[in-house]
C-alpha cells in the first residue's frame, strides 16, 4: 500500500496529504489507474481523522489527479500530468525558483483599484447587500456590462445573446456538457490548454490534436481529422494560443470557417487572450455555429472570475435553458466589481496598462533569449520555446532556478517534443524576469 510521508510540511494536513499525491504522480510511484488506499485504511495507517484523508481525495479530485468512484475507490488519473499546474506552491519549499510556469496577469504592486471601489461600495451603502443573491437588476447589469466588455472584440450582441459564468474554465465545461455525449470525440490544436484536457477528462471526451504552425491550426488538418474522426465539436484558442502563442489571421480565419461550416462543427471558441491580442475572433465569422467564451481573469483580475459565454440564442439554450445554472458560482461581488470597472473605464485602463507591460517584458525577452526567442509571434502573455531545445529543457530549466511547463502538460497526443512555456506575466518584476530568462538561457546553450 501507498503510504505518503506528511513530516517536515507545514501546511495543514489534508493539503500536505494532496501535496504528497501529487508529488508521488510526478516521480511515478503512483501510475495511472492505480488506486489509492481506502480512506478509512489510509488515516488508521497514519494516525489521522479519515474525515481529514476525505478532504484531501476530494481536494486531489478536484486538482485533476485522481478520480474517485462510489463502490471502487479512488484511482490516480491517466494523463494527469498537466494537473502539476494546479498544485500549491510553496514559497518555502522552492527557494530561489523563479516561478514562470502559470499564466497570470501581470500583478501592479502600487494600483489601488480594488481598495478604492470597495470603499467607493461600503460609503454608498451597497457593499452590505452584497451578501445576498444577485439581484435581478444586478444581473442585468452585469449583461450589459458584458456586450460592452465583447464589443472591443467586434461583437455586437444583444444582452440575451450571452450567459454569465465563473470564468473561462466553467465555460468551456458548460458548452462540452451541452454539446456532447460522453464518449464523443472533440478537436482540439495539437498542444491545448490543461484547463481544456482536464474538461474533456471529466466528460470522458476523447481529444484528437489538430496540426499547427506559427499561424495556428492548419485548416487541411482540421478538414481531415473532421472527416476521419466523424467528430461534432472543435475547442480552439485562434487568439493568443495558449501554449504556443500563435493568432490566426484574417487568412486563416476564413479557411477554418469554409471547413466549420462544410463539416458541420461546432465551434467553442476559447477568447479569454483575444482582448491582449489585435486579431478578431472567429465568431466575427462564423457566428451561427461558434461560442464564443471570455473573462476578465488573464487580462483584468483573475480574482474577479466572471466569465462570459456568447452565441446564438439557440446554442445558449442548450447550455442553460434557464440562463441561471452557469451564473450560479458568480459571487454577487464580482459581479458588481466587474460591472463598476468595465462601466467606468477602469477596466479598460487595467487593460492597457497590461498589454504595455506585456510588450516592454516581451522585447525583454528578446534581448536576452537571443536566437531562442520565437520568431513570428505576436506578442502575448506566455512564450513557446520549440526552436530545437534539448531534451530535458524543464528540468535543465529547473536546475537554473527557473519552473517553466514542458511540451508534454500540453500534448493531446504522444510525442509531446522538448518545447516548453515561459510565462512572462508570472515573474514579480521585469528584473525577477530577467534573472530568470538569464537560467533558461543557461540551460539551453547555443
Amino acid at each position: 500500500m501507498w503510504l505518503p510521508d506528511l513530516q517536515d510540511n507545514s501546511l495543514p494536513t489534508y493539503l500536505a496529504l494532496v501535496e504528497a499525491i501529487a508529488a508521488a504522480i510526478g516521480r511515478g510511484e503512483l501510475k495511472p489507474g492505480e488506486r489509492l488506499p481506502p480512506q478509512r485504511r489510509l488515516a488508521w495507517t497514519l494516525g489521522i481523522n479519515p474525515s481529514t484523508v476525505m478532504l484531501a481525495y476530494r481536494e486531489a479530485a478536484r486538482r485533476h489527479l485522481v478520480s474517485g468512484e462510489v463502490g471502487r475507490g479512488t484511482y490516480v488519473l491517466a494523463s494527469s500530468h498537466e494537473a502539476s499546474l494546479f498544485r500549491l506552491k510553496q514559497p518555502a519549499a522552492q527557494g530561489e525558483l523563479i516561478d514562470l510556469s502559470t499564466n497570470v496577469p501581470v500583478h501592479d504592486p502600487d494600483n489601488r483599484d480594488l481598495s478604492t471601489s470597495l470603499a467607493a461600495l461600503a460609503a454608498r451603502g451597497e457593499l452590505d447587500a452584497l451578501q445576498a443573491y444577485p439581484s435581478a437588476a444586478l444581473v442585468e447589469r452585469a449583461h450589459l456590462a458584458g456586450v460592452t466588455w465583447l464589443r472591443r472584440r467586434g461583437l455586437e450582441l444583444a444582452p440575451g445573446s450571452l450567459l454569465l459564468c465563473a470564468g473561462a474554465q466553467q465555460g468551456v465545461s458548460a458548452a462540452l456538457l451541452a454539446l456532447c455525449e460522453a464518449g464523443e470525440p472533440i478537436l482540439v490544436e495539437r498542444y491545448t490548454a490543461p484547463g481544456i484536457k482536464a474538461a474533456a477528462r471529466q466528460l470522458r471526451l476523447p481529444l484528437h490534436g489538430v496540426a499547427m504552425d506559427e499561424r495556428g491550426i492548419l485548416p487541411d488538418d482540421l478538414d481531415r481529422l473532421a472527416r476521419a474522426t466523424g467528430a461534432r465539436v472543435a475547442v480552439l484558442t485562434p487568439c493568443l494560443q495558449n501554449p504556443t502563442g500563435a493568432s490566426l489571421d484574417a487568412e486563416r480565419r476564413t479557411a477554418i470557417a469554409e471547413v466549420a461550416r462544410r463539416r458541420g462543427l461546432w465551434i467553442v471558441e476559447d477568447d479569454v487572450y483575444g482582448v491582449l491580442g489585435s486579431e478578431a475572433p472567429l465568431a466575427v465569422q462564423l457566428a451561427e455555429r461558434c461560442l464564443l467564451i471570455s473573462s476578465l481573469s488573464k487580462s483584468v483580475a483573475p480574482g474577479l472570475r466572471l466569465g462570459f459565454i456568447a452565441g446564438a440564442p439557440e446554442l445558449l439554450e442548450r447550455i442553460d435553458p434557464e440562463a441561471q445554472a452557469t451564473r450560479w458560482a458568480v459571487t454577487p461581488l464580482s459581479l458588481a466589481l466587474a460591472c463598476e470597472w468595465i462601466e467606468s473605464g477602469i477596466a479598460e485602463q487595467r487593460l492597457a496598462w497590461q498589454i504595455d507591460e506585456l510588450q516592454q517584458r516581451w522585447r525583454l525577452a528578446a534581448r536576452v533569449l537571443g536566437p531562442r526567442m520565437p520568431q513570428g509571434r505576436a506578442v502575448a502573455p506566455h512564450l513557446w520555446l520549440d526552436g530545437e531545445p534539448p531534451a530535458g529543457l524543464a528540468e535543465a530549466c529547473r536546475q537554473h532556478g527557473v519552473e517553466v511547463v514542458p511540451a508534454e502538460v500540453f500534448a493531446v497526443e504522444a510525442s509531446p517534443g522538448n518545447a516548453v512555456r515561459v510565462s512572462l506575466a508570472a515573474a514579480a518584476s521585469r528584473v525577477e524576469l530577467k534573472r530568470a530568462l538569464e537560467g533558461i538561457v543557461a540551460a539551453w546553450p547555443i
